[in-house]
């Protein structure tokens, strides 16, 4: 009924010249058919000097996850056509290569080829038509296309014929041959409702079904739904059922009603995510694994140990991966993990929907290859699985930088692949970890796996289809599979040779649980023929067949038994197993080979804080780590010495890292404050640990105290040689002349002043405490007042000389000793006021140095310690006025002028000995009053003795009474 196509091509080429186009783009079918046009277009149109640019050979469209994976891998082919210069381009196919080649132009702008404005010239073959899934797909760069189309003419009447047809179909109603009334809605849908089946099959294949209810939706809600009791049947079932619809080969749910409740007998062996008002339709509903919020603690802790607190979460787009983010989110918050990103991934449906769906999100799923965090927590189902297979594969074409990343995952999640998968990357996910319902092995089973057959069960066609999918072959050639070049099923493959991303020979936990469930079953069964067994032999009739669903719940709840593996299989109280998880480290390999080694084990019955264990040595890490613990943060841990401070606007594991305050210290990474060191410690030079402080006090081991002890014993040893001097030549008459009873007092107490220097050096006790400033301010306070009277002798002694003086009847050793003992006493009533108050005690000064604790004595009443001082300052004041005084008397041996000279130099040395001793801390607060002592007492020393010194020793003519009365005269 369709002209002969050549017929197509001469128009084509007839149209090429009519238009001038010499240059085209050939586009054809990948087939036989497309050979045949190429070998026919080709010489016709060089035969009419018209050349091609280019020959790109389409795919056909069979499944689109093969399409695209084809088209993905051969990309540099196909891309050719958009960098050519030809305008026109002739494509020959059928409708199924034109969704290939829309797949193309859709696929363009992610990979940032420039748009096509072409002109598309197509044969009769082709049509314009869209999939639903492809309504959205942009269709404006075919616009302006030239097309050969069979010829088409409008029938008279067709159109008023519809029409007619409609207006009576919409009123139509009838009752057919069974009895039930035909007729349609408003919205033109058929007014009918759903029967309620039992299905029931038997072991020879036979299959019966019988309706025990009706649905009907024109009722009102709480009578739409009738279920015939009497029609169900009475044999105790009990279903397992995986997670997964599309796996869920066997599973079927059993509806019975007692007193208006649904009833449910059902063992689940995948993750269970309860949903609202579960507990009331499946009262006696038994899950073979654990809740999965024991995984999501897991998970925790597993981050915890590894120190990842910057993750990204990606969960599969449902209401099941709403839960989960609503459960997990406050978990980590509460355990100082922080999340990235949140990407939602959709549920696996058909492949060109997932094009669809990333594609428009594209802008989204990059984050999952720009964002830094190391650590991907992913929750989603296997289907999940597929859509980011596809989503890795697509990636290097974007431009996107390959992911090193440590794969973080629960049970739900497994690695198999598709068949059309199985030459897909799976080496992105090498090194990840996963939260595995625990399996053990089972004997016999490696063994039956491996003489498994496809031909044993003839009623199992699943066997059949995974056989061909998994070793690309066919039980049934055909034409069309000899074109495919499709090898012919043998039977004899050996699942051995399948890589594990498409055939593991171990025993998963899934099916594992699947084993546990049935055993559970056939115990609870056992039980039930046990007791049955022992009534019988009482007389009684139990009738196995006729029980209902609760009783087997009671056998059921209380099982308790060892499998075969050796472990232990009993529920709780809320019907699920008790059992932990397996931590899997999976190893991925080029030859798609999959290996799992357990690494750890979950334990959701441990106490807190102990319910994961982990052998960290036994984990491969991602080859991009080097096998280097990954970090996975916000960003670089604050080092021991620094603390944790909150960005502004960012989440709280994102921080900026501050030095630790003067005095503070960190000992961990990633500390939230510092913390202060004891008082008798002090930070070392990072800040990282306390340092015991040194003990500081002025001693004899260090070279300042050495200083001062030499001076000290040279200075008492020229005031005692002084003192011999003086009483080798105590009848001269210099002595004489000069009071000798006071030069021997004075000299005496400047050398107790110089040894008294020695109670300052050395460790404080009470002891030293308690005479180091009396015993100081007492000598002094005797020195001074022998200087003061000396001077008052000297003056009143050139009174006395006088006619008429009074003044002759005080001199004399009476006025002297009242003078000294007189001006000490009172020097003394003021240190045993200051012991009795307020005393010294030895004191340990904590602060004043950042690495030494200061022994010291503490003067106990500062003010008591200035009143003495300023006592003795007060004597040297006294002093000096009156040597000032009596600085121009008449004398040979007048004392008068170095004593004003010493008194000058006594008060500037202690006058600048106050604002000194202030500023100082410690043992240098100690050396700055051991100096004002010793300097003080040798200006004493020199000023007043050592004219003296000269005239005795090297002077002796001077010193004779002769010279005295000479120098009076």
């Amino acid at each position: 009924m369709v002209p002969n196509e050549t017929y197509q091509h001469m128009g084509i080429v007839q149209l090429l010249q009519h238009f001038g186009w010499t240059w085209i783009g050939l586009l054809a079918v990948d087939d036989d058919r497309g050979d045949r046009f190429l070998q026919t277009i080709v010489p016709m149109l060089s035969q009419n000097d018209i050349c091609s640019d280019f020959i790109v050979r389409l795919p056909k469209w069979n499944y689109l996850d093969e399409i695209l994976n084809r088209i993905l891998q051969q990309w540099e082919y196909y891309e050719v056509i958009f960098n050519r210069k030809a305008n026109v381009y002739f494509v020959y196919g059928e409708p199924p290569s034109f969704q290939g080649l829309r797949l193309l132009l859709f696929l363009a702008p992610f990979f940032k080829l420039p748009p096509l404005g072409k002109v598309w010239i197509v044969t009769s073959h082709w049509d314009f038509e869209s999939l639903s899934i492809q309504k959205i797909w942009d269709i404006q760069a075919f616009h302006g296309s030239i097309s050969f189309t069979v010829h088409s003419n409008q029938p008279v009447g067709f159109q008023r014929f519809i029409q007619m047809v409609h207006h009576f179909l919409k009123h139509i109603i009838f009752n057919n041959s069974a009895g039930d009334s035909v007729y349609f809605n408003e919205n033109r849908e058929l007014v009918t409702g759903f029967d309620v089946t039992n299905w029931m099959l038997f072991p020879n294949g036979s299959v019966v079904r019988v309706k025990v209810g009706s649905l009907k939706p024109q009722v009102p809600p709480a009578k739409q739904c009738c279920l015939f009791l009497c029609a169900m049947t009475t044999a105790i079932l009990a279903t397992a059922g995986k997670r997964r619809k599309e796996r869920n080969f066997a599973a079927m749910i059993v509806l019975n009603v007692q007193k208006g409740r649904f009833l449910t007998r059902r063992l689940t062996y995948g993750s269970f995510l309860p949903q609202q008002g579960t507990k009331l339709l499946f009262p006696f509903l038994y899950q073979m694994v654990p809740d999965e919020t024991y995984q999501h603690i897991g998970v925790a802790r597993l981050l915890q140990h590894f120190g990842w607190t910057w993750i990204g979460l990606v969960a599969v787009d449902d209401d099941k991966g709403d839960r989960f983010l609503q459960a997990i989110v406050p978990m980590l918050s509460q355990n100082g993990i922080c999340y990235a990103f949140i990407v939602r991934i959709p549920k696996w449906n058909y492949v060109d929907e997932m094009v669809d769906y990333g594609l428009q999100h594209s802008v989204n799923y990059a984050i999952v290859f720009e964002q830094n965090p190391r650590v991907f927590f992913i929750y989603g189902e296997p289907p999940s699985f597929q859509v980011l297979r596809l989503m890795l594969l697509v990636a290097p074409l974007m431009e996107y930088p390959p992911l090193g990343k440590v794969w973080i995952i629960t049970s739900h999640w497994d690695f198999a692949s598709l068949s059309v998968q199985k030459n897909w990357e799976i080496q992105t996910f090498h090194g990840s970890i996963s939260f595995t319902v625990h399996a053990n092995k089972l004997l016999g089973f490696q063994k039956f796996i491996q003489m498994l057959k496809p031909f044993w069960a003839k009623k199992d066609g699943f066997i059949k289809d995974f056989w061909e999918q998994a070793f690309t072959c066919s039980f049934k050639a055909s034409k069309e599979q000899e074109e495919e070049e499709k090898k012919t099923c043998t039977g004899e493959e050996t699942l051995e040779s399948l890589p594990g991303i498409l055939f593991e020979m171990h025993m998963t936990g899934h099916s594992y649980n699947v084993y546990n469930a049935v055993y559970a079953v056939a115990h609870a069964l056992q039980a039930i023929y046990k007791l049955n067994s022992k009534h019988r032999r009482l007389g009684e009739r139990w009738k196995f067949q006729n029980m209902q669903l609760w009783q087997i719940h009671n056998f059921l709840k209380n099982i308790l038994f060892n499998n075969s593996a050796g472990d232990i299989v009993r529920f709780d109280s809320n019907r699920e197993i008790v059992a932990g998880f397996d931590v899997t480290n999976w190893l991925m390999f080029s030859n798609g080979s999959v290996v799992r080694v357990k690494v750890g084990r979950l334990e959701p019955q441990a106490p807190f804080g102990k319910e994961l264990t982990i052998h960290d040595d036994q984990i491969e890490w991602h080859p991009s780590f080097n096998q280097v613990l990954p970090v996975s943060v916000c960003n670089d841990n604050c080092c021991p010495g620094y603390s944790r401070k909150k960005k502004e606007g960012e989440k709280f594991c994102c921080y900026d890292c501050i030095q630790c305050p003067e005095g503070m210290i960190s000992v961990k990474k990633d500390m939230d404050a510092c913390t202060k060191c004891p008082e008798d410690q002090h930070p070392n030079k990072g800040q990282t640990k306390c340092i015991v402080k040194v003990l500081s006090f002025l001693s004899y081991k260090e070279d300042l105290g050495i200083i001062l002890a030499i001076l000290t014993i040279a200075f008492s040893l020229i005031t005692a040689l002084v003192l011999g001097i003086f009483m080798k030549h105590k009848e001269t008459p210099i002595v004489k002349a000069n009071n000798r009873n006071l030069t021997y007092i004075l000299l005496i107490s400047l050398l107790l002043c110089f040894l008294s220097s020695f109670l300052f050096i050395g460790k404080p006790g009470n002891v030293i405490c308690l005479l180091r400033q009396t015993v100081f301010a007492f000598i002094f306070s005797v020195a001074l007042s022998s200087i003061l009277a000396k001077t008052i002798t000297v003056v009143m002694a050139f009174m006395a000389t006088k006619p008429g003086s009074k003044m002759r009847k005080w001199i004399g050793k009476r006025l002297t000793n009242s003078i000294i003992l007189s001006c000490s006493f009172l020097q003394v009533a003021i240190c045993t006021l200051w012991l009795s108050t307020s005393p010294p005690f030895p004191d340990k000064d904590m602060h004043s140095a950042k690495e030494e604790i200061i022994l010291e004595c503490n003067e106990g009443s500062a003010t008591m310690f200035y009143c003495v001082l300023g006592y003795m300052g007060f004597l040297a004041l006294i002093s000096f006025i009156m040597a000032f005084l009596a600085r121009k008397l008449p004398d040979s041996f007048n004392e008068a002028k170095f004593i004003t000279f010493s008194m000058l130099v006594f008060c500037s040395v202690w006058l600048s000995f106050v604002p000194t001793y202030l500023s100082t801390k410690g043992k240098y607060m100690v050396a700055v009053e051991i100096f004002s002592i010793l300097s003080s007492s040798s200006g004493l020393l020199c000023c007043i003795f050592s004219p003296k010194c000269y005239v005795i020793i090297l002077r002796p003519e001077l010193n004779n009474k002769e010279q005295l009365i000479r120098k009076i005269r």
